[in-house]
């Protein structure tokens, strides 16, 4: 798998460890509808959330950062205009 570094992330979608996380979230939730049903409410609802709270995660991070970034950069702007 050749990993295009060029490619502009305009949303948290286009990264490609939030592609991974899902697809294994959509694997894990497809794997737990086997598993019996004594263990539906225990094990199989505490493997489905931690499966989904990888991708939450990296988006949290994600938009966590971003908007640090936006705002230190426009209280640079602001600062360097007076």
């Amino acid at each position: 798998m050749e990993l295009d570094r060029k490619k502009e992330i305009k949303h948290f979608r286009d990264l490609a460890v939030y592609r991974r996380a899902f697809k294994a979230a959509l694997k894990i939730f497809k794997l737990t509808k086997e598993f019996p049903v004594e263990e539906r409410y225990s094990m199989v609802d505490q493997i489905r959330r931690a499966s989904r709270s990888v991708f939450n995660l990296i988006v949290k991070i994600l938009t966590s950062y971003l908007l640090n970034f936006l705002i230190v950069d426009t209280l640079t702007l602001l600062w360097w205009r007076k």
